[in-house]
């Protein structure tokens, strides 16, 4: 049953008084609204599980690994010296999110969060599967543990873990590569001890999630229902309950065949309950918006189903903001929302002009630490650098060599004049720049460097050249 008006926000549903779980048993979802989740879920599914096996222009479509600092987010590699790009596009995302909240809810979670979708279209349709609907589920809770009982957990418990080893290798191959991935397959486990030790405990958290806690994870571990009592304000969207027109004057009362409910003064509510038991996480939605609800949209298909049966008008529960209940008010794009928007684009602006400025081969070419300069023959100033040359690309940039743009000057390599950079591989070495003392303006002096490959120039840096003090 409904918590009481006045105290259901005093405690989660999902814990009983006793502090002991309460597990949920929701009934099977249907209706216009789940289909259609169910054709965005699995449009999300496939993204997620081709993404790391798709490249573009030989690089993973999604990577993020940590280990070795290479990021890939949409064929666009990412490194250590792109951090700044990195960090912008993950305040994108946020500040994305933080929009759609704000205009539509916790539409993000009932439709395109990773849990919301591995748990209700795949591991909760095996378990309606195996289990059977919510009443079939809660017989079999209670059920001792005779033949039956056992055959079905037994099934389900492989088959939860089964998919959720699945998803730990696609994890995998977002944090190491694909390629990699699939080169530990090839090799087999007995080769790569620690990389199985990693998936089986992956396997392990993700069976714990979606076999166990479940529901708790949006409930107690996820920090973003948490939010909407910061970003939700009275005109944002999101799934509500018209108590105006559900509770009438007199509430809310049990439907009766031939009955004037109007003429009672009785709203369109007839108290079945069926929102609350088609509900993922336990709450009845006619409280009001809670951080428990992820607008999953069940209630309003349950909802609809139930007033279509009554022959009532549905709408009871649906889409709505605070203010179109209550003042008849349609959704408007507020100054709040456009603040957001001028941001995200803003934002967007910057990355885009980012990621066309950056260049496929990034220099650094900087003095050796602890050491001065030389005094060589013919008035010749030297000092020794070291250079670091990215590759960020899939293909080899061949016959490298760097020449002093300004001022005028001699470079020579410690080993070789010119070399090749690798496919996304980092060359390092030694070079010595020399200089004649005349071209010098003081004792520290600013370099232009080209680096050229086949005598083009393909990037510029800059270093700092010392000097005595005398050649001013």
């Amino acid at each position: 049953m409904a918590q009481d008006q006045d105290n259901f926000r005093d405690s989660i549903g999902t814990i009983k008084e006793d502090g002991k779980r309460a597990w949920v048993f929701p009934k099977k979802p249907s209706g216009k609204l789940y289909e259609y989740r169910k054709y965005v879920s699995y449009v999300l599914l496939t993204f997620l599980i081709a993404s790391p096996f798709v490249k573009i222009n030989g690089n993973q479509f999604l990577m993020f690994n940590v280990l070795e600092r290479r990021f890939n987010i949409f064929g666009f590699p990412f490194y250590p010296q792109d951090f700044h790009l990195f960090v912008i596009s993950m305040i994108i995302g946020v500040v994305f999110i933080a929009l759609f909240t704000v205009a539509f809810g916790r539409i993000f979670c009932g439709w395109m969060c990773p849990q919301t979708i591995f748990m209700e279209m795949v591991f909760r349709r095996i378990e309606y599967w195996i289990d059977g609907d919510r009443g079939a589920q809660i017989r079999l809770d209670r059920q001792e543990w005779d033949a039956e009982k056992i055959r079905k957990r037994v099934l389900k418990w492989i088959i939860f873990f089964i998919i959720s080893y699945i998803i730990a290798n696609v994890f995998l191959a977002y944090l190491i590569g694909s390629d990699r991935l699939i080169q530990y397959v090839t090799d087999g486990p007995g080769q790569h001890v620690s990389t199985m030790v990693s998936l089986l405990i992956f396997t392990a958290v993700f069976y714990f999630i979606f076999a166990w806690f479940r529901e708790q994870v949006c409930i107690i571990a996820c920090p973003y229902g948490r939010m909407q009592g910061v970003l939700l304000d009275n005109k944002s969207i999101v799934v509500a309950y018209d108590y105006k027109r559900g509770e009438g004057e007199n509430g809310r009362k049990k439907w009766r065949k031939n009955e004037d409910r109007e003429a009672l003064g009785h709203g369109d509510c007839i108290d079945c309950f069926q929102c609350v038991n088609v509900c993922p996480t336990g709450i009845d939605i006619r409280n009001g918006t809670q951080l428990e609800c992820i607008n999953c949209t069940a209630c309003i298909d349950e909802c609809d189903s139930i007033m279509e049966k009554v022959d009532l008008p549905k709408g009871l529960i649906r889409y709505a903001s605070e203010d179109e209940i209550t003042k008849k008010e349609k959704f408007k794009f507020t100054p709040r929302l456009k603040g957001y928007t001028a941001v995200l684009v803003i934002l967007t602006g910057v990355l885009v002009g980012m990621m066309f400025l950056r260049n496929d081969l990034e220099a650094n070419i900087l003095r050796l630490p602890g050491q001065l300069y030389e005094h060589k023959e013919g008035n010749i100033i030297s000092n020794v650098f070291t250079y670091k040359l990215l590759n960020k690309t899939t293909k080899s940039v061949d016959n490298v060599h760097f020449e002093l743009i300004s001022p005028k000057g001699e470079i020579k390599l410690v080993r070789t004049d010119n070399f090749d950079v690798q496919p996304e591989a980092l060359a390092e070495g030694t070079l010595f720049i020399e200089i004649n003392a005349s071209a010098l303006s003081g004792d520290k002096n600013d370099l232009k460097i080209g680096v050229y490959s086949n005598d083009k120039l393909i990037e510029t840096t800059t270093a700092r050249f010392l000097a005595p003090r005398s050649y001013k």
